[in-house]
């Protein structure tokens, strides 16, 4: 037994009641062992610290337990506390200490603190439900899960096709689940998720949040955090997310859900916030690093003020040496004790600025996360995504410092094929350029393949609906006036503002929907949708839906019989994406000669970039299929011009022609199972539509 191999683990004193000694002090948090229970925390300000105990649910703790001077060691507080049982206590502690606002030193014993490292945090496990004790406590975690044999293969970064969604919202609505709006309303749902296609889910903020706040009453609907960019505790799940209460079992649904999507081939990214926490800003709440080293964990001006980069509050102080280490530390806990596979992380440019908000050149914490594939055997192999910009307006799209590690949301892709596809000629050469992968801002010789996220749609801004729907956002449930939002969403209603019974606005949309799924899984990198756009889910035109709890953000699943037409059509493009390593870049040289990506016009080979427009473009995708043993070459044409286009094919050599895979301007059979060969040496591409062609001999 591991008691028995460390016999220094006896009482060697008594403090208010109880037997402690001196505790582990490498190990931050709270653990249970057979006989006690290990606190440690750290603070380099705080004079003293005491460790509150309190019964379920009870305002006042029954016990206060000072750390004696020798449970110190530096800036650590550690203590082994003896005869505890975890069912029977929750716990958070008080620290003294200095008072002095303009250095960002705010310690006052009246604020009862939440562990940093707290695995589970109580209070709040009923969703939209307040805090019934007045602040937040921990719980102690057995970490006990049986994992079983589970150990998929890594999916390559290039090869995901990634799934955005909101825990809540995904099963909120939907009548078939027992469980609707938690983790296990998602395992329901997984049989859904493989017919779909998909092989990644990213799962958006589950770290404990608080969803109250802020909370406000608009138009007799209240509004809360419903997103959960507002992080309460990075290492512990947002317990409100479960089916079930979990007292000390907490995160055994989301276990069970990762398990569940793994056994599946579906791997598990999460959403993670680590630029801002929930205690805001001066008026914000102490909940845990406020008064635990308010001047270490986060940006403060000369003068003691919070820095807001982020746009809510407060700006975590990433790279700070005791910040790196919290933040590695979280990042290995959720991958060793929950098997997640990787992390997008929200507002990433922050993690690149110094303490004074400047950015750095070599930023440590991204360095560090980036170099972990070399000296972390947790890390290793987890992917690594930033959305790279922030609220300060740092932009870094194609200039976050990768390291040849991170991967990047592209919000260029977003913008420029959004353009391009609503009938943006000017917008040809930027969106080809995207389509292939972004190498005039990725240098794939340095990057590889795995550099752009590639997404049309994500939690914020317009469903892809929505973004055929609506000219303009229609944000007035929030509450702001419809100032909230972004103005630049690139959309176009097709003819009509919201929705319509005209037949022809009607039927464009699906098209202009399914041309969005064709260009999107035919480009090169790895890419994302939003949950719900394969069956024409809409947020009635709302482009910032973070506060909506409701009909707004749930997904309504009766629409998916309405749109059955492009969930089938989706799907149809996840399975050709996975067959054609042409397009992912997972190709050997092509045995036809023919370069691995090119661009084209209604002439082959030939495209003038230099013409303010250009009506119909197509990219070729060509390489040899080692697995397959034959040639794969793929040719994407669109024509996003109100009119047809009459364009002319390249020629294959060696008894290839090309066979109709997709066809979305043809209203009898827009997706071929079998692709039909064409006969002549053009075809016809109509109006704002796309085409998908595939080589073959037969």
């Amino acid at each position: 037994m591991l008691e028995e191999m460390m016999p220094r683990w006896v009482p060697t004193e008594n403090v208010n009641g109880f037997e402690i000694c001196p505790g582990l002090y490498r190990d931050e948090g709270a653990t249970a062992f057979q006989s006690a229970v290990n606190f440690t925390v750290h603070s380099k300000g705080a004079v003293t610290c005491e460790l509150l105990l309190f019964h379920r649910k009870e305002p006042e703790p029954y016990a206060v337990i000072p750390f004696p001077e020798n449970c110190r060691i530096g800036d650590v507080f550690s203590m082994m506390v003896f005869g505890l049982d975890i069912e029977e206590f929750e716990y958070a502690y008080r620290l003294d200490g200095p008072w002095k606002p303009k250095e960002g030193l705010l310690f006052d014993k009246k604020h009862i603190l939440l562990d940093p490292y707290a695995k589970a945090v109580t209070g709040q496990s009923v969703w939209g439900k307040a805090l019934n004790t007045g602040g937040y406590r921990a719980r102690v975690v057995r970490n006990n899960f049986f994992w079983g044999s589970e150990k998929p293969d890594k999916i390559p970064m290039e090869k995901l096709i990634i799934y955005e969604m909101h825990v809540r919202g995904f099963t909120k609505m939907d009548k078939s689940v027992r469980h609707p709006g938690t983790f296990a309303g998602i395992k329901e749902k997984i049989p859904y998720l493989k017919t779909l296609g998909i092989n990644a889910v990213e799962l958006m903020p589950i770290f404990e949040f608080d969803e109250l706040q802020g909370s406000r009453e608009v138009d007799g609907k209240k509004l809360i955090d419903y997103w959960g960019y507002n992080t309460v505790s990075f290492f512990a799940p947002n317990t409100s997310y479960a089916a079930s209460t979990e007292y000390n079992r907490e995160g055994v649904e989301l276990k069970e859900l990762i398990r569940e999507l793994h056994d599946n081939q579906i791997e598990v990214i999460l959403d993670v916030v680590f630029n801002h926490t929930a205690e805001g800003n001066e008026c914000g709440p102490f909940i845990s690093f406020k008064g635990f080293d308010n001047q270490i964990y986060y940006m403060l001006t000369p003068d003691g003020k919070y820095y807001n980069f982020s746009g809510c509050g407060n700006t975590v102080n990433c790279n700070h040496p005791v910040v790196i280490k919290m933040i590695q530390d979280c990042l290995r806990y959720w991958v060793a004790e929950y098997r997640v596979d990787g992390f997008r992380f929200d507002l990433a440019s922050i993690l690149g600025r110094n303490e004074d908000g400047s950015p750095m050149e070599n930023p440590p914490l991204v360095k560090n996360l980036a170099y972990d594939s070399l000296l972390d055997p947790i890390l290793g192999n987890t992917k690594l995504i930033a959305e790279a910009w922030d609220a300060g307006g740092l932009y870094q799209v194609g200039s976050f410092p990768a390291f040849r590690r991170w991967s990047e949301w592209n919000g260029r892709y977003r913008d420029d094929v959004r353009e391009y596809l609503k009938g943006g000629l000017w917008a040809a050469g930027a969106a080809l350029q995207r389509i292939a992968g972004s190498p005039d801002i990725y240098d794939t010789r340095i990057r590889g393949k795995h550099a752009s996220v590639n997404f049309l749609t994500c939690h914020d801004g317009f469903t892809l609906y929505d973004l055929y729907s609506y000219n303009q956002k229609h944000n007035e449930a929030n509450g702001w006036g419809n100032l909230d939002g972004s103005d630049d969403n690139r959309s176009w209603n097709c003819g009509a503002e919201g929705d319509t019974d005209q037949v022809m606005v009607v039927e464009l949309r699906h098209r202009m929907m399914k041309n969005a799924f064709a260009v999107l899984l035919c480009s090169r990198g790895t890419p994302m949708f939003l949950a719900g756009d394969e069956f024409g889910n809409t947020q009635f035109g709302n482009n910032n839906a973070y506060c909506q709890d409701n009909e707004i953000s749930w997904l309504d699943w009766t629409r998916k019989e309405k749109f059955q037409d492009v969930f089938d059509f989706c799907a149809y493009m996840t399975a050709f994406r996975k067959r054609h390593p042409s397009i992912t870049g997972d190709a050997g040289a092509s045995s036809l000669g023919f370069p691995e990506i090119s661009f084209h016009g209604e002439v082959p080979w030939k495209l003038d970039f230099s013409r303010p427009e250009i009506r119909t473009a197509a990219v070729m995708f060509a390489g040899y299929d080692n697995k397959m043993a034959k040639e794969d070459c793929v040719y994407l044409l669109m024509n996003p011009y109100w009119e047809g286009v009459w364009i002319e094919l390249p020629q294959l050599p060696g008894g290839y022609s090309w066979h109709v895979a997709v066809n979305t301007g043809d209203k009898k059979q827009e997706i071929y199972q079998n692709p039909v060969r064409i006969s002549e040496e053009r075809i016809l591409v109509g109006p704002r539509s796309v085409i998908v062609l595939e080589a073959d001999q037969q």
